[in-house]
């Protein structure tokens, strides 16, 4: 039974989620005037690049051999997909969030392509970080940055924050995905890049 809700736990928080959620919880909350019809277009894009796509390309590698399982569980898997990826977001940057319309998403996903070139280098090496961790721990500290930049109370959602992020390793630990060296270093690399853009949009 616990293994059955760490495994959905794993699933549900999966990596590929957070940076649309960012963007979610970003134009909920962002004081601007934003057009409904920009936000529409802009999730509709954001959903297609950052989850249909992906997916799209894992089940091509699947049949290719090149991976496994959608949790890249070595090395030597996560190099090709999370290459690929770094393409993806270079082209959500290139065309759907750029820095003229909104700075904080822009930066956003700026951090996320820092993190998943860090988590790329890593893999080279043969050193396996915490995917899940640094997307929770990128999106958990993009909530705190954004309640300091318009001056919000967010304290309910990054409570909750706290408890997911901490399920989310408790998951990963507990099914054996990873040590804890290896979930340090996810989180590590999820949230110093988001920490360090913070001075160009906070």
């Amino acid at each position: 039974m616990i293994d059955r809700i760490l495994k959905s736990i794993s699933f549900v928080f999966h990596p590929l989620l957070m940076p649309l959620l960012g963007v979610v919880f970003y134009f909920a909350k962002s004081p601007r005037f934003i057009p409904s019809e920009i936000i529409r277009a802009k999730l509709i894009s954001l959903f297609i690049l950052t989850i249909i796509l992906p997916v799209l390309l894992f089940f091509l590698l699947k049949t290719l051999g090149k991976v496994k399982s959608i949790y890249l569980d070595s090395t030597k898997e996560r190099i090709l997909p999370l290459l690929l990826y770094c393409v993806v977001l270079i082209l959500v940057l290139q065309r759907i969030v750029t820095p003229s319309q909104v700075i904080e998403l822009y930066f956003f996903f700026v951090g996320i392509l820092i993190s998943t070139l860090a988590c790329l280098i890593l893999a080279i090496f043969k050193f396996k970080a915490s995917i899940h961790m640094i997307a929770v721990s990128g999106l958990f500290m993009f909530f705190i940055a954004l309640s300091i930049h318009f001056n919000i109370n967010i304290n309910g959602t990054l409570a909750l924050m706290s408890i997911i992020t901490g399920a989310v390793a408790t998951s990963r630990l507990h099914l054996n995905a990873h040590t804890y060296k290896e979930l340090i270093m996810g989180c590590f690399i999820g949230v110093f890049p988001q920490l360090i853009l913070v001075n160009y949009w906070l």
